[in-house]
């Protein structure tokens, strides 16, 4: 278990930050794919599509050991992907400050849903899920709205908000994983590996 390695096929810094957390032996290569949604695509079939195609590019790229050892089942792909529903829309990352502010006043004083796919594969297996938690924002006034835009925080994650940063200020409540809305469900993804792999990450605080 020890000779265990991890790649996460993700840029995010929140992710690589989890990862640390859980002190998994890791490395990052991003794999970037088209993130454009098929017309009337639901956003838990959207996010589960992109982790897929996320774990896929990664795997794809890899030669030499490493593809021997993904092959072989000690070298793990982990890929994921977040988006924000709230009522018929979906919620990326916004495209600037201003379509951050269109988006903080849409999610103002209500409840949305943060879907992450989450993908693990290794040995010639593939597992995806999907995770759902809901969100419930402050009413939010226009001051804070754009005082929060200015930070520049809601940049780079979807529906332009950070839980774990200076975004937690405009949470009210969730119900559901809380590092699902960070943007990697460590639970869900530590129960996959303990399903599939016979693998418990616990053990490699030990």
């Amino acid at each position: 278990m020890r000779d265990m390695e991890f790649i996460l096929a993700s840029s995010s810094p929140r992710r690589r930050e989890l990862f640390e957390a859980l002190r998994l032996p890791h490395r990052v290569i991003p794999s970037n794919v088209d993130e454009h949604s098929i017309a009337d695509e639901p956003c838990d079939t959207l996010v589960a599509r992109l982790a897929r195609a996320k774990t896929d590019v990664c795997a794809a790229s890899l030669n030499g050991e490493d593809r021997s050892r993904y092959s072989d089942g000690s070298l793990f792909i982990v890929a994921a992907d977040t988006l924000v529903r709230v009522d018929s829309q979906t919620l990326g990352k916004p495209a600037g400050k201003s379509d951050a502010v269109r988006m903080l006043r849409l999610l103002s004083g209500r409840e949305h849903e943060v879907f992450t796919g989450l993908c693990v594969s290794a040995g010639g297996r593939t597992v995806c899920r999907v995770v759902r938690t809901a969100v419930r924002f402050r009413p939010l006034d226009e001051q804070l709205i754009r005082e929060y835009a200015a930070t520049g925080e809601p940049a780079d994650k979807a529906g332009a908000y950070g839980i774990q940063a200076l975004g937690g200020v405009l949470i009210e409540g969730i119900e559901g994983d809380y590092f699902n809305v960070v943007g990697l469900p460590v639970g869900e993804m530590a129960q996959v590996l303990r399903d599939e792999w016979g693998i418990d990450i616990l053990q490699w605080s030990m």
